[in-house]
């Protein structure tokens, strides 16, 4: 049996800190090093940084996996995606239960197991699927679990019996139009900056029309532009590799695949604008890969890909770190994260300043996605013109595309700007599909209806995520999973968003206990719509967004949720009318 502490990703033990910006680290070690985050350790750090314990702990309270009591000397984190409830999640979860003796969010009374359910921990393509000590266990089932777990009692180091994740690369298009998931040689666009001055990589970048892949689609060229503009230094490239929406893996892949396509997406940012320092912001979901990028990043500097002199051009001097973020979804916001990279809670910030501007540290900054980075990439190395010679005029280039749920073949899909849905379904063999949701929760409803629908952006953007599930699942259900993710995931700090989500939970019980009336669909739509134009940040805005469009794909299905209630529910209360009731069976 293991002694060691293992509620914290793998990795060495941070030096204690010194600077606010390395707390995360810091928290990380600790945690550890001690099972959990410590009084001691909390007061520790408020006088190493200067500022209040209530502030550490604010920060430690923020993140999912921080935590202050212990959680298992084996932590088990058990996906419970929409995806992955449709898989199997409650016969895993009921495994992980016997087997460990532990119940779900908590601890077994020997200490040795903490079983948590958490949101996607983008394996959606290798449903049902766990992180054990922050180490990816996948296609699970109850006798892979009880061996499992077997296993972990005789002493086994979950590092060692974990699944290999090898990636579904599904499709590509042909006719050498693939930009992303074609073969990668180390250097080919850092060496072409050789022969390029910072304006010219900037104009390339915009001509090839290559936008924020991660589903704001701001255009990439115009954002390093910017940046470019601001005199301040020194300057900062970050790279958002939270890639915390559910259902959506195309970043994993990509950092799996080819991670020294995002280093040299960053490096080519960097001499854009003139940046000296990158920093990738990798979710903890994902600290499995960290290895990987702090080996390539070694391996980059030894090929005098990154360091001084990069490449031979003198005075381009420019490094990356990782940063290992802790659990939080609205941190896949560009100003939340940039609060958590210097030690806050990841809280968006007021946009009174974009990150070009004022970013880390407060200094401009360039936050782009990992496709976009690996995009831009690819414009350097192939030239703008090879994106313009796919997609459309209006959509050009590429998108991957994350797809799961009810088709034979989930995994990552390289398509072109343009592609339709039913194609789409075709490519990935999808069972009787019946809803399709784009962009994750925070997208699209569709129904077959729309199935000619192309997607692209003057049409049906898509961040990445295309979950597909057949006439066998329950709408409801698939909306609920959904709301339950944002009310977590909500920083809380906005009324509309705090309020909003609790309010459609409610909504959403009344129509699955079948208490609703059709004022209640209504009320929905209004909640919906008011959360869209008040909350502060993407996360509030976007989260209603399932439950309005399906309300508009599926009238008949609502209808149908409130046409058999009894005509008494939707009677408003009288005050008089009980106190008659009241009297009347009291005589």
């Amino acid at each position: 049996m293991s002694n060691a502490p293992s509620p914290g990703p793998p990795g060495p033990g941070a030096p204690p800190a010194m600077d606010r910006s390395g707390l995360l680290d810091h928290l990380w070690s600790l945690q550890r090093m001690h099972g959990c985050i410590r009084a001691e350790d909390i007061a520790a750090c408020s006088q190493a940084l200067g500022i209040s314990s209530i502030e550490v702990e604010g920060v430690v309270s923020f993140y999912h996996f921080l935590t202050r009591q212990p959680v298992g000397r084996h932590t088990i984190y058990v996906d419970r995606s929409a995806v992955a409830e449709c898989k199997g999640f409650e016969r895993v979860k009921e495994a992980f239960e016997k087997a460990t003796g532990a119940t779900l969010n908590g601890v077994d009374p020997s200490g040795q197991f903490g079983l948590f359910e958490t949101a996607c921990i983008g394996l959606s393509d290798f449903e049902p699927a766990a992180l054990i000590d922050f180490h990816p266990f996948t296609s699970l089932n109850s006798l892979k679990v009880k061996d499992i777990v077997a296993r972990l009692k005789q002493g086994a180091v979950p590092a060692d019996i974990c699944d290999p994740v090898l990636d579904h690369i599904r499709f590509v298009p042909g006719g050498d139009k693939a930009l992303l998931l074609r073969e990668y040689d180390r250097g080919c666009a850092v060496n072409r900056l050789k022969a390029m001055s910072p304006a010219a990589v900037i104009e390339a970048v915009k001509h090839s029309g290559v936008c924020g892949m991660g589903g704001a689609f701001f255009p990439a060229g115009l954002k390093w532009e910017a940046c470019a503009r601001e005199a301040s230094q020194p300057k900062y490239i970050v790279c958002n590799a939270d890639e915390g929406e559910p259902g959506t893996f195309k970043d994993r892949v990509l950092l799996n695949a080819m991670p020294g396509l995002v280093l040299e997406g960053m490096t080519v940012a960097a001499r854009a604008v003139g940046a000296a320092e990158g920093i990738i912001y990798l979710r903890a979901e994902y600290a499995w890969l960290k290895h990987k990028l702090d080996r390539e990043i070694e391996r980059f500097r030894r090929m005098n890909l990154l360091g001084r002199d990069i490449a031979g051009i003198e005075g381009f001097d420019f490094d990356i770190s990782v940063q290992l973020g802790a659990g939080a979804y609205v941190c896949g916001e560009e100003t939340a994260l940039l609060n958590s990279l210097e030690g806050k809670r990841g809280e968006p910030r007021n946009k009174r300043y974009f990150p070009t501007q004022r970013g880390y540290r407060q200094q401009p900054t360039v936050v782009n996605n990992v496709e976009t980075l690996c995009a831009a990439a690819r414009v350097i190395e192939l030239g703008a013109d090879r994106f313009l010679q796919a997609g459309t005029a209006t959509s050009p280039g590429t998108k991957l595309l994350s797809i799961s749920g009810d088709c034979r073949l989930p995994g990552v899909y390289e398509i072109e700007w343009g592609t339709t849905v039913r194609a789409v379904l075709e490519m990935c063999e999808a069972d009787r599909p019946h809803i399709v949701q784009v962009s994750g929760p925070s997208g699209e409803c569709l129904s077959m209806a729309e199935v000619d629908r192309a997607i692209a952006l003057d049409d049906l953007r898509c961040g990445g995520s295309f979950m597909v599930f057949s006439r066998s699942r329950n709408l409801l259900d698939l909306l609920r999973n959904f709301n339950s993710f944002f009310k977590t995931e909500s920083c809380g700090l906005c009324t509309p968003c705090r309020a909003g989500n609790f309010i459609l939970e409610k909504k959403l019980e009344l129509f699955a206990a079948r208490l609703a009336s059709a004022s209640d669909i209504e009320d929905a739509r209004s909640w919906g719509h008011i959360m869209q134009m008040t909350c502060r940040c993407g996360l509030g805005r976007s989260a209603p967004n399932a439950l309005l469009s399906a309300q508009r794909k599926f009238p008949g299905y609502f209808a149908e949720l409130v046409s058999e209630n009894p005509e008494r529910l939707s009677k408003r209360f009288s005050l008089e009318d009980a106190i008659r009731e009241y009297e009347r069976f009291s005589c």
